[in-house]
């Protein structure tokens, strides 16, 4: 199942049970009371979603790990390509390097 049809099947179990509550086909009277919650539930959830999401982008931004080993490779990898364009004839700008 891909991701987008985990959401989908999610998002359709909320609206059923959402609805199922909105409409209250069984007569239940704390329903009637928290009338106002249950028609603001949506609402509530989106917030809920979005102070989560919030939370994961910068608890993973904030635990970011840099890769100085893998940065000193890379500058390695560079400096051989230049030298092998400069053996092959390519004249660099050294303004830009």
């Amino acid at each position: 199942m891909t991701k987008l049809m985990e959401w989908l099947f999610g998002g359709f179990l909320f609206v059923g049970a959402w609805s199922a509550l909105l409409f209250n086909p069984t007569d239940l009277k704390i329903i009637d009371e928290y009338r106002l919650c249950v028609l603001l539930l949506p609402v509530i959830v989106v917030g809920l979603f979005g102070i989560y999401a919030a939370s994961v982008v910068l608890w993973r931004v904030f635990t970011f790990n840099n890769c100085e080993e893998a940065a000193k490779e890379l500058q390695k990898e560079i400096q051989e390509a230049r030298e092998d364009l400069k053996r092959k004839g390519f004249i660099f700008d050294e303004q830009l390097t």
